[in-house]
């Protein structure tokens, strides 16, 4: 939560400010507005793995991270982004006191049935919507919810074992299709968005879904590549480079997607005002 930062930065100096359970907090006098960051890859509650501890995620399902709901009372507008920390890495999941199922957890000889990453992404994401509904239904206050859809990756090979992004334009419209995982990940975030819009709306809570996962796919040269860490190449050619083709950072991409955001925000802001 914050993919606006850079946006309302180059219209207005914002003022940082301290504050207990966020990455960062900013607040914009000219807008008397505050900007909140949140560090929750699951949304709901979870551990994470640890070097020093646990190799594996733990995770509840069933139970919303209090570390960003909290100050939901605060809030009047939620831009939702998640996925990532759900793929590739043992996880744990429980509801209530329960594991109801394990990802890639074999190598710890669990006895726990892998249930994969979909359906958990699916209950975690079913849960922190119904969270908001729940609880903004009892204050009475309306909120604005966005949903960023999923953001490929673009590795060429594995990520783990020596996966490159290497290319230097975006794909063409018809060269590249959206299918598999994407595909998949991004039907489960808008499905869920779609079964809580009804509920929500009795309550005057609007949830829209910001759906940048098509235009994301087509951008495998806006990634950090091998510059994840300045000058790789110093000192010559290493044997092995990590490259990073998860985060994004070359101008482009999350300008698009910031663009789009605030379209939807100024577009809901008119229809208020009406």
């Amino acid at each position: 939560m914050g993919q606006g930062t850079f946006l309302v930065v180059s219209a207005s100096k914002p003022k940082p400010v301290h504050h207990l359970g966020s990455d960062a907090k900013w607040y914009f006098p000219s807008h008397n507005a505050n900007l909140t960051f949140y560090w929750s890859p699951f949304l709901v509650k979870g551990d994470q793995r640890k070097n020093d501890g646990p190799q594996y995620n733990t995770i509840y399902l069933d139970h919303v991270n209090e570390m960003w709901a909290r100050d939901m009372d605060k809030m009047d507008l939620i831009v939702l982004s998640f996925g990532h920390w759900f793929l590739d890495i043992p996880s744990i999941y429980y509801e209530g006191d329960s594991v109801i199922g394990c990802f890639r957890c074999q190598e710890f000889k669990f006895n726990y049935s892998d249930i994969g990453f979909y359906i958990p992404m699916r209950k975690a994401l079913r849960t922190t919507l119904n969270s908001i509904i729940e609880r903004k239904m009892v204050k009475g206050n309306k909120i604005d919810v966005i949903v960023r859809t999923y953001s490929p990756t673009h590795f060429e090979g594995g990520w783990d074992k020596g996966g490159t992004c290497s290319k230097r334009e975006p794909y063409g419209n018809e060269e590249k299709k959206l299918e598999g995982m994407d595909a998949k990940i991004r039907s489960v975030e808008i499905e869920e968005v779609e079964n809580a819009r009804a509920k929500a709306k009795q309550f005057g809570l609007n949830l829209e879904v910001l759906d940048i996962t098509k235009l994301a796919l087509l951008r495998p040269d806006g990634h950090a590549g091998a510059y994840m860490n300045p000058f790789p190449f110093a000192n010559g050619v290493p044997k092995y480079v990590q490259n990073d083709c998860v985060h994004w950072c070359l101008p482009g991409p999350i300008d698009t997607w910031n663009e789009i955001l605030l379209e939807m925000m100024k577009k809901k802001s008119g229809s208020s005002r009406r």
